[in-house]
Order: C-alpha cells, then structure tokens, then sequence
C-alpha cells in the first residue's frame, strides 16, 4: 500500500556514529539513533505534532468546504459550477450521475487531506499509550491523539464508508492490513478512540484544543451515526454521552447574533472552535468560494460579500414555511445565516457583467446566498486593508452547545423520551426568538415519536445551516436520497441518484496503488 503507507520514512536521528568496518556497522545499532516510538513518546514532540494535527485538520474543514456541503437537500453548487464548470465534473457532486467518479479530485482530495492527519495521529496514540498513565500531561496528549484520529476517522466513514482502521499495534502483529474493514470493526475502533479520549482528556483547554466534552459530544454523535449493520448504534449510550455535556457541561447558549460575530470568539457556547486569522496562512478563504459572482463581478474583490457561487442554499432552505420552505415568522436565524439582499453603499449588482456565463435562465448569483461566514474586515471600507473577501478569518465553532443540545433531544427521542426531548429543542428555539418564544412556536410535548424524527430533522437546518452537518445527518438517518432528490434542484433535473450514493467512491489513485485493497472493493454502483 502506497498512498496511505504514511507510518514510515520517520527521520531517525544519527550523528558522530564511528565504526572500524562495514560489518561491524551493520551489526551493532548506532548508539545515538532514536527509534520512531522513542521520537513520538517524547511529549515535546507530541505536542509540535498535534499542534500539525489540529492545524491540519482545521485546514481539511476549511479547504473546498463547499466540496461537502453541496449535494444535499440544504446546500447545492450555484448554477455556473452545476451546469459548466470542469466539463460539468463539478456539477456531479449535486446530479449524482455518471461523472461522479473515482476519478475526480473532489472526491480523492478529502481522502488524501485526511488521512494524513489519521496517520500522524495514530502513529501518536501507539507511542503515547504506554505511558498514558504516567503523568496527566502525558495522558492528554494520549487523549488528544485518540481525539484526532476518532474525529477524521468518522469524517471520512461517513463520507466514504466502510474504511481502513489505522490501529497501528494490530497492524504490526499481523491482525489488520491497510485494506477496508467491516461497518463492525470500523465504528468500534471509532467509538473506541472517543472512549480513551473522553477518559483523558481535561475538563478545560486552550482555544482549538480538545477537552472532555469535545470528546463527549462525537461520541454521542458517533453512536447515532454508527450504521445500524455495525452493531454499534446505540441511542441509549448517546443520550448518556450528550447529557454530559447539553445539560451537566459548563456551557451556555449565547445570542444567536454573536455566534458569528468575528469579534467575539470562543464564546461560551463554543466547545471546538477552529481558530482564524485574516491573513495567509491563517486564513480561510471560506467567503471566496461561498459569495455572489455578481457582486464579484460588479463591485470587485474587495465586497465583502462577493465570491464565486461554489455553493448556495436550496430553494428549499431558503424560503419560508408558507412558500414551502423552513423559515418561521420572527426566527432570527434566518437573517443570520442567509444573505437575501445584495445593496451595497446604494447601488444594487446587476447580472450583465456575466452575460457571459451562457447558462440560460438558471442565474442565480443574486439569489439567496450563504451569509454567515461573511467577513467585513476583507471590505475596503473596513479600512483594515485586507481588501479581498480571499482573506476571510472568522473563527469557526466547529463543535457547540446548541447542536449538543439537538443531539441530544434525538437520542432522547429515540429512547421514547419524547417530552423531554421536546423540552430540550425548546432551548434552542427560545434563543431563535430572542429568548421570547411565542406560544405557537414552542414544540409540543404531545408531539409524537416520528412527528419529532421529521421535525428535528428541519431544526437542525435552521441552527446549524451550512455548518457542515447536513449531509452526515442525512445518512445516518436514511433520509439522503428521500430529502435530496426532491429539494436540491441539480439532483431533481438529473433524476440520477439512487442509495449507494450517499457514498462516494474510493478513489482511484488509492485502488490503483493499496495493495490491499481490490478493484472489487470499490463502493457498490461505482467504477
């Protein structure tokens, strides 16, 4: 196996070794070598390399975001990217159709991107588990590297499927090759990581650090997620897992408006955030690919909310409830998280600038757009200089309170708490209306079991919009093809997508060259 064999070329330190003959070098072990399990022991090591580890990993969650949050019935490609872009490649992330290959960088990129994060990761957890016990310092680095492989682990089963497990102890006795496991072995080893990591990590940790209850929220995300063929789905464990953290954590909900506010970070609702800057390499580029082409085209880079359309709302996201869509009257949400109005000091973009485009009727780059990552330090009027919506740094809170809370309502509900988990929802909907929530808004505690299942469903669109859930959601609930084919409308023209595709297919390049993985193995419906 090639492409992921990422567990060796270690630099072994070597200096001022003298010998008195070949053969005497072969046979004796330089004296001042240091194996790979004695560098990745060293806890100054440790630490340089998680910090590589987040940075990464912020960096995956980061890059061509909008490579997974479109193709769902939330977030689909704007009209340019669906129909033109890349010999209408690109548009087959929505159409589900016959271009969506193995072929493609965007499905081998967020493989490649993550599973060197696993893999530095892993080879941290074998050199760290010895000595975990050994000093709580050690133990949270210990904790940390379990974090890090358990969370890009379950990013890529839930986009890819079953996966390799990168258990390196197994691996080196004989027990496990780099070929794909079983759904079984694969969310065990998952769940199993998130165990340790809960275990040692602390309750507190510097920004962009895991803590306990980071751990706590992906192990109950991960027992709703694990496929019900894994053995491994268990709502009860879940509920047990998120209590800790939506009601006995150290957490509190704050105004929906400062959750986005650039200027307040590592709120008290944060409990992962990724951490940015509005400068290379810090930066996160997420506006450029999230803003309007117009605006780009009419007012330049330096619009706060111009960009290149690489991924909008649906029509269904977008639209209130009596149109047909999820907006309630008075939800404040719906403002926060979704750009409506294009003004911009007066003046109004039109779409000649991009006549050019040839896309027929189907312009929508002044139709809503993805507002909540916008960025006004990158607008000249700003003054800060920046002058490119590229340099967009907001924080992001990867991992908060208000999902820990919906989570934590489905667990409730699918145990038959249905009442309490109605109670819970409410948390989340008061701060919706400004911790004023009117009587027709509040949920029911008459709702029954499958009414709650449909609604929390919506709910977690609206708190947590273009956060990257969505189409993780929509597998472990067996709603992907239901909900997709119907309200993202490059899925619907195509009339293509059918159940395996709420996986994509292992890419090429790694069937070409993992020896242990077969063409036979690739994801069922692709080549």
């Amino acid at each position: 196996m090639k492409s992921l064999n990422i567990l060796t070329g270690c630099l072994i330190v070597m200096a001022g070794v003298s010998f008195t003959s070949c053969s005497d070098f072969l046979d004796e072990k330089p004296k001042t070598a240091l194996t790979e399990e004695q560098i990745y022991s060293s806890p100054e090591y440790a630490e340089t390399s998680l910090e590589g580890c987040y940075k990464n990993w912020r960096s995956s969650f980061h890059e061509n975001i909008h490579y997974l949050l479109v193709g769902t019935d939330e977030v689909q490609s704007g009209a340019y990217q669906a129909l033109k872009e890349d010999g209408m490649r690109r548009g087959a992330l929505d159409r589900y159709d016959g271009l969506l290959t193995s072929e493609v960088s965007y499905v081998e990129g967020p493989w490649n991107n993550r599973w060197k994060i696993v893999g530095e990761a892993a080879k941290l957890v074998k050199a760290l588990k010895p000595e975990r016990d050994a000093s709580e310092y050690v133990g949270q680095l210990y904790g940390e590297a379990c974090f890090i492989r358990a969370g890009i682990s379950l990013e890529l089963a839930m986009i890819y499927g079953r996966i390799p497990v990168l258990d390196l102890e197994r691996i080196e006795a004989g027990e496990l090759n780099y070929g794909r496991r079983s759904m079984q072995e694969v969310w065990s080893f998952i769940i199993n990581d998130f165990n340790e990591a809960e275990k040692y990590l602390p309750d507190t940790s510097s920004p962009q650090r895991a803590n306990r209850y980071a751990a706590l929220m992906l192990l109950g995300y991960a027992y709703m997620a694990a496929p019900e063929e894994s053995g491994m789905r268990n709502f009860t464990l879940a509920k047990e897992a998120l209590e800790q953290v939506a009601v006995g954590g150290p957490y509190s909900l704050v105004e929906y408006y400062d959750l986005w506010d650039y200027n307040i970070k590592n709120s008290a609702e944060s409990i992962f955030e990724w951490q940015y800057e509005n400068a290379w390499p810090n930066n996160n580029c997420i506006q450029f690919a999230l803003g309007s082409r117009a605006v780009q085209s009419f007012f330049g880079d330096a619009c706060y909310m111009a960009g290149y359309d690489h991924a909008v709302p649906t029509q269904w996201a977008y639209s209130d409830v009596e149109d047909g869509g999820i907006w309630e009257d008075g939800d404040i949400r719906r403002e926060e998280n979704i750009r409506y109005d294009f003004e911009y000091y007066g003046r109004t973009p039109d779409l000649s600038n991009i006549s050019w485009e040839d896309i027929g009727e189907d312009h929508d780059e002044l139709k809503p757009h993805i507002k909540k990552y916008e960025d006004f330090r990158t607008d000249t009027h700003s003054g800060m200089g920046f002058n490119n919506m590229w340099n967009s740094g907001k924080n992001i809170p990867y991992l908060r309170l208000a999902n820990a809370i919906l989570l934590y309502a489905e667990a409730l509900n699918e145990i038959g708490q249905t009442s309490e988990a109605v109670k819970q929802v409410n948390r989340v909907r008061r701060r919706a209306w400004e911790n004023m929530l009117p009587a027709d808004k509040a949920w029911s505690e008459g709702m029954s079991k499958d009414e709650f299942r449909e609604a929390i469903m919506t709910e977690r669109v609206r708190e947590l919009f273009a956060e990257r859930w969505r189409k993780f959601d929509l597998v472990r609930t067996g709603k992907f093809v239901e909900y997709v084919k119907t309200r993202n409308e490059w899925t619907k023209r195509s009339g293509t997508i059918a159940e395996y595709n709420r996986y994509w297919p292992i890419p090429l390049k790694e069937l070409d060259q993992n020896d242990d993985i077969d063409y036979t193995d690739q994801n069922e419906g692709y080549r």
